[in-house]
């Protein structure tokens, strides 16, 4: 992709990062509903199966503006979005906007990220789910739990939803801060990475969208995994907000006198 490819001035130059995990059947309409709204896309694959690959080296050679990424096996969601940021950092955009292969976002909302990003480019833009009856009610009460945790992490009600895989970042700070320390590989990446930048004092907005569970679709959420995953995270975060609660103490005493 060139600068050409971009769709803004180079201060402000986002594109899309699309992680994929044997996702063939949607991730054509994703990377096209993307490219419709001129945004250049990244996508990621993440040890696919044949039948996946076969599926995006025909959408690579049809789609300009995308660039394919291959993963040697499969090394979880985290990874394969860290690589995406990283190249599009390497690439010279200036943001990535984080979607998922899945069908399960609306891609109506890109220009309302973009914008929110233009008019606050040094803040994440975090999607705030708003879900329809196919949401599984398991999956969306655990989510407050999550919730519950990321406000002690944070001494902040301010990231509204850290698990919606949906979200603008701003690409310096979060390369520096994949430097510092690596985010996790899987599905804890998402709320590791919005505490985080949080705690690397990245202004966070929140933007509603809504969010679908298509019939039939394909989650690669894995009940014990992942749940052991996230707990261990939220025992790490918890631990590392410890020193830093004298400094987020002080943020929130400023965000409330100004």
């Amino acid at each position: 992709m060139s600068p050409a490819e971009r769709v803004d001035a180079p201060s402000f130059a986002p594109c899309a990062v699309v992680p994929i995990y044997n996702h063939k059947d949607t991730i054509a309409a994703t990377v096209r509903s993307l490219r419709g709204h001129e945004l250049p896309v990244v996508v990621v694959d993440d040890g696919s199966n044949q039948a996946t690959r076969e599926v995006l080296d025909e959408l690579a050679r049809q789609t300009p503006g995308m660039r394919l990424i291959r993963l040697p096996g499969n090394q979880g969601k985290g990874r394969a979005l860290c690589t995406g940021l990283l190249a599009a950092r390497d690439s010279g955009f200036t943001h990535a906007l984080q979607i998922d292969a899945d069908g399960q976002h609306d891609v109506a909302d890109v220009p309302r990220f973009l914008a929110a990003a233009r008019a606050a480019p040094d803040a994440m833009i975090c999607g705030r789910p708003v879900y329809d009856d196919s949401v599984p009610r398991a999956r969306l009460y655990g989510r407050y739990l999550t919730h519950a945790f990321v406000w002690l992490e944070t001494l902040s009600f301010q990231i509204q939803d850290s698990m919606c895989g949906f979200r603008l970042y701003p690409l310096d700070e979060t390369c520096a801060e994949i430097a510092r320390a690596p985010f996790p590989s899987r599905m804890d990446f998402d709320t590791e990475a919005a505490v985080r930048l949080f705690w690397r004092g990245v202004p966070v907005h929140n933007l509603s969208t809504r969010v679908i569970y298509p019939e039939n679709g394909l989650s690669h959420f894995r009940m014990l995994r992942d749940n052991v995953r996230i707990t261990a995270m939220h025992a790490r975060l918890v631990l590392g907000m410890l020193p830093r609660a004298p400094r987020l103490i002080r943020r929130a005493a400023r965000r409330k006198t100004t």
